[in-house]
């Protein structure tokens, strides 16, 4: 049995903690047995009555695990516990437990409310041919109705067409963009089987087919009997004696403004139906969005065929591969062997025919820039006008040969090595066994010292107020810092070449991960720590 949810698990929304509970599946079941009675007119249950409805294949093996469910969804307030004296015979029986179990309103509520969401999830809509005849139809009775009284239409027809027109086209938008939606999930595969799929597409096909080919012969219709109702205003007036009709039967209270708010709302549903048909102002009516959403997923739906086909068939597609590299890249003994798959994976070589001559690098060396200068106020690169007038730099004659640049490489490898070292031995000089006042770290090279800066603004970006103690981790997951704050008030100084750093003294903890085998790295996705 499970407890009820405690402080802000809120008692208003207790009947529905049964979804989040070991044998949810269980509660959904028995709750579906009292809305199947309710509709029978069986107000109250027994256990045994739940026992018995339950489906054969996941029925408990006993009736104690239904009374145990049934008691659960009593304290969550789903059910209400009432006890069973109709079948008392004896003395003993009255201090025995039996219950009777009845549906609560808010138990009712929240079924409701799941059966709402599961049928809106499991929704596919359809495009409804039939729906534009519908409107059509109305339209023409609004023309009939305004045409046969100039003067004062009857204001009972007017209400009954309106209100037919609007329902019938609400269903027919909200099917429109429901089936739109799924059609896209189908299109894209997702909770989509593959054999039913190449099955339905013919069918799907023909239906999108058949729905345009309404669409475009009925939507111009609807459009020009629209236009014929907003000539001269006949539809303002057919608007207000429905605004009116609904108005008669509001509270004393609110006669005065609810003719107005009917109003209101009914020029909103027109509004939104003009639209749906009527193109204006340089907006695309919905209609004609419809038709071009439907029209582009004819050969979208063609593509995930042929796509289908080539993989049955046992082409390769660029997913595939792409999964197939990355699983070979997972598989990779050592970095080693991945970078040489990656080479040959995607064959990013030196581009040879970069080059830098020795006038070039002269002028860097006499004149350097820096890294951080803008564009526009760099010097300009020089172009050789043959090269903007012919589109090539070189002359016509011999290909020049390849430049051997393993010395170059191997000059780069030997500068990564040192940087590297260097970095290892920054890491190993910041360490702190155990924790230490940052005034005892001392005079600080500007190696260790830039990964010093870099590691407390780690920490100091996760600082919020009213905290007094927070950990950080570096951005390539090497170096972890634990910060506390002291109340003494003393200030440290850190030395360095360039100058003394000075701050609040403060009790702090390097490690280097590297050491400890315990690099950590931080999934951004997820917000985890691996």
């Amino acid at each position: 049995m499970m407890s009820t949810p405690s402080g802000p698990a809120r008692a208003e929304y207790a009947p529905f903690a049964h979804l989040t509970v070991p044998n949810a599946a269980l509660y959904r079941r028995v709750m579906g047995a009292f809305l199947a009675a309710k509709e029978r007119f069986a107000v109250q249950l027994r256990p045994e009555d739940v026992f018995a409805v339950l489906p054969p294949e996941h029925r408990p093996a006993d009736l104690d695990a239904v009374v145990k469910a049934l008691d659960s969804l009593v304290e969550w307030g789903n059910l209400r516990a009432d006890p069973d004296t109709s079948r008392v015979t004896a003395v003993e029986d009255f201090y025995r437990k039996r219950f009777i179990y009845q549906l609560t309103q808010a138990g009712e509520a929240a079924e409701l409310a799941l059966s709402a969401y599961d049928e809106a999830l499991g929704r596919r809509g359809a495009l409804q041919a039939v729906a534009l005849h519908d409107i059509i139809t109305q339209l023409r009775a609004l023309l009939v109705i305004a045409a046969e009284q100039e003067g004062e239409p009857d204001a009972a027809k007017a209400h009954l067409a309106l209100s037919a027109l609007t329902s019938r086209f609400e269903a027919l938008a909200e099917n429109a963009r429901a089936f739109m939606g799924s059609l896209q999930r189908t299109i894209d595969l997702h909770d989509v089987e593959v054999e039913v799929f190449l099955a339905y597409k013919d069918r799907l096909i023909q239906y999108l087919e058949r729905f345009i080919q309404d669409l475009i012969t009925l939507g111009g219709r609807i459009a020009l009997l629209i236009g014929e109702l907003e000539e001269q205003g006949r539809v303002g007036g057919l608007l207000r004696l429905a605004a009116a009709r609904e108005a008669a039967d509001a509270a004393p209270d609110e006669a005065e403004s609810a003719e107005a708010r009917a109003y209101e709302r009914w020029v909103g549903r027109w509004s939104g139906l003009a639209a749906w048909f009527v193109s204006a102002d340089g907006r695309e009516s919905q209609a004609r969005l419809l038709r071009g959403r439907a029209l582009g997923a004819i050969p979208q739906l063609l593509a995930v065929v042929r796509q289908l086909n080539e993989r049955r068939a046992g082409r390769s597609d660029r997913s595939a591969d792409f999964r197939t590299l990355a699983r070979w890249f997972a598989e990779a003994p050592d970095d080693a062997a991945r970078h040489r798959l990656w080479r040959a994976a995607f064959g990013l070589y030196p581009a040879r025919h970069l080059t830098v001559d020795a006038d070039t690098l002269d002028r860097r060396a006499a004149h350097p820039v820096a890294a951080a200068t803008p564009w526009a106020e760099a010097e300009p690169l020089r172009i050789s006008p043959q090269l903007r007038r012919t589109g090539s730099y070189e002359r016509r004659g011999k290909t020049r040969r390849v430049q051997d640049r393993s010395e170059q490489r191997r000059r780069l490898a030997d500068i990564a090595a040192k940087q590297a070292e260097e970095i290892a031995a920054a890491r190993a000089r910041l360490a702190t066994d155990g924790t230490a006042r940052l005034s005892v770290l001392g005079e600080l090279d500007p190696l260790a010292f830039g990964l010093f800066l870099q590691l407390l603004g780690d920490a100091l970006a996760t600082w919020r107020p009213g905290m007094t103690a927070t950990v950080a981790t570096s951005n390539d997951g090497t170096m972890e810092i634990r910060l506390t704050a002291l109340a003494d008030g003393t200030t440290a100084e850190v030395r360095t070449p360039g100058g003394t750093f000075r701050g609040p003294d403060h009790l702090v903890e390097i490690t280097d991960l590297t050491r400890t085998g315990q690099v950590r790295v931080d999934d951004t996705a997820t917000g985890e720590e691996r």
